[in-house]
């Protein structure tokens, strides 16, 4: 039973995830792609009522299976279609992260340290930014860590380690497989073959000694498969394979090409994750090499398994064409739990904070205060950007738009500095032990107001206008329609009802064909001769590189 110590820290780490991530999810439109993609295909399931297949533009939609998509139906339902619903799940999620990785911790080792790695995963910038978000990634990696954690809990329960496992072994099996399979119905097999991976390499390091015997993996596949069945099994019966081999073969392609232009250099992620997860990345790298004997053998055995989580990601990810900056954020859960791992042994005086991790700190501080600092006073003299963007005429264009400066923006790169020289000042009197959760905890702040202060401001240069001219098609009986460019957009904010007419599919007979209904057709600015030379549009407006055109024949 959890001692009272770990149901109040438990109480208190989900008030504190509640103030940061519940608060102002709706603050500012979803972005193209992936938050507008999925909560457009949330809308539209709650439209036809059709709960087992995904739909986008009342088509189907192959490339992720519904479990994140049911969990924003559902908070459609209670909040009414818009951004808070579409983010609201993964602040929930943020919520049953830091609870479960500090019970975890607290288990391995003891209170400090699950609160630690609770901490530095709420401390650190794009952890807490995915939790504000409306992608599918968190909760894929939440089943993911704790399928995985099972399948350990297994192995060290067979092998009679010493650790209290209440549960018999099989249960810890089965429960890892069922975790695992709501990975694979979150986004699809990714979950199956990054698990089979991890387990792959830690095989290599048993010098091959199957440590889980082939008939209890089959087990733990089994249970994987009877919860992605749910769904997988039933559409196929009910629709045929056709659905599925798109979906097949669309999780090859992301594998083996860069997907819509997301290319990116061989070190993408390595960069990624170092500056995306300050500051629990300089701490991180410190666990990668020898540190002092820990107490029980589970300890060092899972410090193992999460080392060989890491690289597996981010082996794998580096592999992968296509370079998004969450396709590495499983890596979130060891590269935290290994910060964590190397700050405890700092406040046991067991390591000393050197100059190395010192001087990666400022480094990274330093180059999110500059840019911090540098954006009100670039945002205040837009033309100083503009003229690097001469060869670009739409990111030209978005300099143009109305975004308000005051000039005052800065402060949360302030704020950064003067948490830093807390840090150190709190280092020196009141010893590690207080100045490393406040650290963690200043770095959540500066986050969060980094957020408020930034994000709408952002928006206005990015999508805004775009959105606006949608949002003003609510309710007309119209066709809205981009051309030259990819967008989700102006299905989800002109509230697209279901199709009526096949032919509005074709982007032929909308520019050119017999309409039927009044057409909006919206491009960015170095597509409008394109589209004026067709002689069917009048411009009916532009701003800030988006041009808006209405069919007059």
């Amino acid at each position: 039973m959890p001692s009272n110590e770990t149901k109040l820290t438990s109480l208190g780490l989900t008030l504190l995830a509640g103030l940061f991530f519940l608060p102002f999810l709706g603050g500012v439109h979803l972005f193209d792609w992936d938050e507008i993609n999925f909560a457009e295909i949330s809308r539209e399931m709650l439209i036809s009522k059709n709960y087992l297949r995904p739909l986008i533009n009342y088509l189907p939609f192959w490339e992720k299976p519904p479990l994140y998509i049911w969990m924003q139906v559902l908070a459609m339902q209670v909040f009414g279609v818009g951004e808070y619903a579409a983010r609201f799940p993964n602040a929930i999620c943020g919520v049953l992260t830091l609870v479960v990785i500090y019970r975890i911790g607290a288990k391995l080792h003891h209170h400090r340290m699950g609160l630690l790695w609770a901490l530095s995963y709420f401390g650190s910038v794009l952890p807490f930014l995915y939790f504000k978000s409306g992608i599918i990634d968190p909760w894929f990696n939440l089943f993911i860590f704790l399928g995985l954690y099972n399948l350990i809990l297994f192995y060290w329960k067979k092998e009679q380690q010493a650790i209290e496992l209440p549960k018999n072994k099989w249960t810890y099996l089965i429960i890892g497989g069922l975790l695992l399979g709501m990975a694979i119905l979150t986004k699809g097999p990714a979950a199956y073959l990054i698990t089979g991976l991890t387990l792959g390499v830690y095989w290599v390091y048993k010098r091959f000694r199957f440590y889980i015997n082939v008939p209890q993996f089959v087990l733990f596949t089994i249970a994987a498969f009877l919860i992605t069945g749910l769904w997988f099994g039933i559409e196929t019966i009910k629709n045929g394979p056709w659905f599925i081999t798109e979906f097949t073969r669309y999780q090859y392609r992301l594998f083996s090409t860069p997907d819509a232009g997301h290319g990116g250099f061989p070190g993408y992620h390595f960069v990624v994750l170092l500056v995306g997860c300050f500051p629990a990345s300089i701490f991180a790298i410190r666990a990668f090499f020898k540190l002092p004997e820990a107490e029980r053998e589970v300890q060092v055995d899972f410090r193992r398994w999460m080392k060989f989580l890491f690289w597996v990601v981010l082996i794998l990810f580096t592999i992968v064409k296509s370079k998004i900056v969450h396709y590495s954020s499983l890596a979130y859960f060891p590269l935290t739990y290994l910060a964590a791992l190397s700050v405890e042994n700092i406040i046991a005086g067991k390591i000393p904070f050197n100059r190395g991790l010192k001087i990666g700190l400022w480094s990274i501080a330093g180059l999110y205060i500059l840019i911090i600092v540098a954006l009100p006073w670039l945002g205040q003299r837009p033309e100083l950007l503009q003229t690097f963007m001469d060869k670009d005429p739409f990111a030209y264009a978005n300099m143009e738009a109305q975004v308000r400066w005051m000039g005052w923006e800065f402060w949360p790169g302030l704020f950064l500095l003067l948490a830093l020289i807390t840090f150190f000042i709190l280092l020196r009197r009141k010893g590690a032990h207080v100045a490393f959760p406040t650290l963690f905890l200043c770095t959540g702040c500066f986050v969060f107001f980094t957020l408020i202060t930034f994000i709408k401001r952002v928006e206005g240069y990015s999508q805004r206008a775009a959105i606006e001219f949608y949002q003003s098609k609510i309710g007309e009986d119209c066709y809205v329609w981009t051309y030259g460019y990819k967008s989700y957009a102006h299905l989800f904010y002109s509230r697209k009802q279901p199709v009526q007419n096949p032919k509005s599919y074709e982007q032929d007979w909308l520019l050119q064909g017999e309409v039927d209904k009044p057409t909006y057709i919206v491009c960015k600015i170095n597509k409008v001769e394109e589209l004026q030379a067709l002689g069917t549009l009048k411009e009916v407006g532009r701003k800030n590189g988006f041009v808006f055109f209405e069919r007059i024949k």
